[in-house]
C-alpha cells in the first residue's frame, strides 16, 4: 500500500466513525456519552494492529472535520521522516555506525565514545532520548532473540491467598533527616500472589535483615501466615536468621535462582506500577521524612491500587479477590508471640567485669555468669535503654540493662560462690540478677567489699 492510498483509507475510516455525529450542533448534550459509547466496540484499523479508539480520539476528529472538511481527517505526514531533527546527519551516520558494529553499547556508552572520537563537538548537545530515537528508528535497539533453552517456563497463579507471598525490594527516593541530610530510601514490599493484595510494605533507609523483618512482622499481623515465602537471592534474604523464623512460623522460605528474574515477573510488575502512580506524583512535603513518605505509600496502597480492578484478577479488586479466596489463611494464634520470634540473637563472653558489648554499647550481666558464653536476644529497631535480654543455654537468665558506672560506685560488691551447671532449674522471664544470684549460692560476710 502506498502512502497515497492509505492515508485516504486512514481518512474515510476516521469519517465512517464520527459520520452519525456530524449533524448534531456542537455542544449537543450527551455528544460525550455517544462517543464514549461508540467507542467501547472493536474494529480494523487501517495499517494499524490497534483494535481500540478512545473517546477524546473521536472528539477531536469530529472537531478537524468541522473546521477544515474531509481533508482535515488525512494523516499528517513529517518532511523529515526517517531523518533526526536535532542531530546532523554525519553525527547520526556516526552514532548509527558505531551502534551497528557494537550492538552491546548502551546509549551512554555510545555517547561517550563518538564524543572520544570527535565525531561530535562539546557544543553539541546529545541527549540521550534523542540517541535511543534515532538508533529505534534504525532498528539497532531490537534485542537478538534469545538463545534456544530447554527450560519450561509457565505461568503460574495460586488459587487462594496466603499460599504464596513474594518480597523484594525497589530503590526509592532521597529523604530528609534532623541533622543528616538526605538519605536515600528502599522500599521493602509484600505481594500476595492470589490476589495481588500487598500485606505491608514501608520505605526503609537500607536493605538488610533488620530493616526487612519489622516489615515482615507487620504483614503477619494483618494478613495471617502466609504458606510459602518467594524472595530474591540476596545476602539479606539469605540470612541465617530469616530461615530460622519462617522455620518456625511453618513458612517454605523459596529463593529465586540467581540471574533469572523472570520468575518475579509480577513483582517487577507492581513496582512499575507505584512508579508509576505513586513515585511520579510525590509531592515536597511527602519527602520531609520517612514517615510522611511511609504514610502516602499506605494511602496510595489502601486508597488507590486496593481498589483498583485488575485484568489479571479478571477485573475484580485485590480486596474483592481476597475477600473470595482466604479461607484457608492461617492466623497467628494467642500463643504465638511475634515480638519474641522476631528477635535478632547473637553470642557474647561475659567479662570478669560483668559486662557485654553489643553494637557499642555495654550491659552489665549477673556476677554469675561470668566468663560464660551467652545468647543476647534483642530487637535492633528498639533503643539500648530497654535492654536486651540474656540467655544461657537455652533458657532464659535476665534482662540486661545498659551499664551505668556511676550508679555502680555505691553498689556494695560480692563474688558469686559457684557457677551455673545444667543442672540449674530454668529461670522464668521475671526473675531478676538477684534469683540468680540466690541459685548461685547465699552470700558470706567475708564475701563482701567495703563501700
Amino acid at each position: 500500500m502506498t502512502d497515497e492510498p492509505y492515508r485516504h483509507a486512514l481518512a474515510l475510516f476516521r469519517y465512517g466513525l464520527i459520520a452519525e455525529f456530524l449533524q448534531l450542533p456542537a455542544g449537543s448534550r450527551g455528544l460525550y456519552a455517544r462517543l464514549r459509547e461508540k467507542a467501547n466496540a472493536h474494529y480494523t484499523i487501517p495499517g494499524s494492529t490497534r483494535t481500540r479508539v478512545a473517546p477524546e480520539t473521536l472528539r477531536h476528529w469530529l472537531k478537524d472535520y468541522r473546521r477544515g472538511g474531509f481533508d482535515a481527517l488525512l494523516p499528517k505526514g513529517r518532511a523529515d521522516r526517517g531523518h533526526s531533527r536535532a542531530l546532523p546527519q554525519a553525527l547520526a551516520d556516526t552514532l548509527m555506525s558505531l551502534k551497528d558494529e557494537q550492538p552491546g553499547l548502551s546509549i551512554p556508552q555510545l555517547i561517550r565514545a563518538v564524543r572520544q572520537s570527535g565525531a561530535a563537538p562539546e557544543s553539541q548537545a546529545l541527549p540521550a532520548s534523542t540517541v535511543h530515537r534515532l538508533l529505534s528508528r534504525a532498528g539497532l535497539m531490537h534485542q537478538p532473540p534469545a538463545e534456544p533453552t530447554t527450560q519450561d517456563r509457565r505461568r503460574f497463579a495460586f488459587a487462594h491467598a496466603g499460599e504464596l507471598w513474594m518480597s523484594d525490594v525497589m530503590h526509592g527516593p532521597s529523604v530528609a533527616l534532623p541533622g543528616r541530610g538526605r538519605r536515600k530510601t528502599y522500599l521493602i514490599a509484600f505481594l500476595d500472589d492470589a490476589t495481588r493484595v500487598v500485606p505491608y510494605c514501608a520505605f526503609a533507609l537500607s536493605e538488610n535483615t533488620q530493616a526487612f523483618l519489622p516489615v515482615f512482622k507487620q504483614a503477619l499481623m494483618r494478613r495471617g501466615i502466609c504458606q510459602r515465602l518467594y524472595v530474591d537471592n540476596g545476602a539479606n534474604y539469605r540470612s541465617q536468621h530469616l530461615a530460622l523464623v519462617c522455620a518456625r512460623l511453618g513458612v517454605a522460605l523459596i529463593h529465586a535462582r540467581p540471574y533469572q528474574p523472570q520468575g518475579k515477573g509480577k513483582m517487577e510488575r507492581w513496582f512499575r506500577t507505584v512508579r508509576a502512580q505513586l513515585i511520579s506524583r510525590l509531592s515536597p512535603t511527602d519527602i520531609d521524612s520517612l514517615d510522611s513518605l511511609n504514610r502516602r505509600l499506605w494511602a496510595w496502597v489502601e486508597g488507590e491500587y486496593h481498589l483498583t480492578p485488575h485484568r489479571g484478577l479478571e477485573d475484580q479488586t485485590p480486596l474483592d479477590r481476597w475477600a473470595m479466596s482466604a479461607d484457608q489463611l492461617r492466623l497467628p494464634g494467642p500463643n504465638l508471640d511475634l515480638d519474641a520470634l522476631l528477635l535478632f540473637e547473637t553470642k557474647r563472653r561475659v567479662q570478669r567485669d560483668r559486662t557485654v558489648s553489643l553494637n557499642g554499647t555495654l550491659f552489665e550481666a549477673d556476677a554469675a555468669l561470668v566468663g560464660h558464653i551467652v545468647t543476647l536476644r534483642y530487637d535492633p529497631a528498639l533503643p539500648a535503654s530497654r535492654g536486651v535480654e540474656i540467655w544461657h543455654e537455652e533458657r532464659f537468665v535476665a534482662r540486661a540493662t545498659p551499664l551505668d558506672a556511676y550508679a555502680n560506685c555505691f553498689v556494695r560488691r560480692n563474688r558469686p560462690t559457684q557457677t551455673i551447671d545444667a543442672d540449674t532449674p530454668p529461670l522464668a522471664p521475671r526473675h531478676t540478677g538477684l534469683a540468680l544470684r540466690n541459685l548461685a549460692g547465699a552470700r558470706k560476710p567475708d564475701d563482701e567489699e567495703p563501700r
